[in-house]
């Protein structure tokens, strides 16, 4: 299981689907998870500035329900926003609205994320380049944006200091790390 972590529009999307076609067309069966924001905001929680607990808490279980579910059915699952991510948000919420929540939830949703993040095969953090246009549809908040870059970073780096940094300008060769990583999972008799 591959996990792409980051604010947005920093190619998180792109690489996933780039790395799924190569692996597919490696023979692979891929699963793809993303959005899980957005389905958290159909089910009436709050999200980005407006992140709690409570909407943190639905996107980590979600998240993980779908992983399990995913895991069931293919060699390899891709996560768009994989569990740490959502801790990121929640941390940039708090500060740029200037809101907290108590150390003992906060704690919880800490502990469920460094448990989780064992679970990923890789992880990989993408950079904010402020040269790139946010894409469409996306929440134009600046100051947010780049909260969220620093706290999902700095979450993902307490609990997976070893995680691969993607840049806009190293995608491919990030990309075609995965994919290696994958070909050697399975060449070695993984599952």
């Amino acid at each position: 299981m591959i996990g792409i972590a980051g604010t947005h529009s920093t190619g998180k999307s792109t690489f996933v689907a780039k790395a799924a076609q190569t692996l597919e067309g490696r023979g692979f069966s891929v699963g793809q998870i993303g959005d899980l924001a957005t389905k958290a905001r159909e089910a009436g929680f709050p999200i980005l500035t407006d992140h709690t607990y409570e909407s943190t808490l639905w996107i980590i279980a979600e998240g993980m329900r779908q992983e399990a579910e995913a895991l069931l059915t293919n060699d390899v699952v891709l996560v768009d926003r994989p569990v740490p991510d959502a801790l990121g948000y929640l941390k940039a919420a708090l500060e740029v609205s200037s809101r907290e929540i108590s150390g003992e939830r906060l704690s919880e949703l800490q502990t469920i994320v460094a448990a989780r993040a064992t679970r990923y095969d890789m992880l990989i953090i993408t950079e904010l380049d402020h040269a790139i246009p946010l894409g469409p549809e996306r929440d134009t908040n600046e100051t947010f944006r780049v909260a969220a870059g620093h706290h999902v970073t700095a979450v993902i780096e307490k609990v997976r200091p070893q995680a691969i940094r993607m840049t806009s300008k190293n995608p491919d060769e990030v990309a075609a790390a995965a994919v290696e990583e994958v070909v050697r999972h399975f060449s070695k008799g993984g599952s």
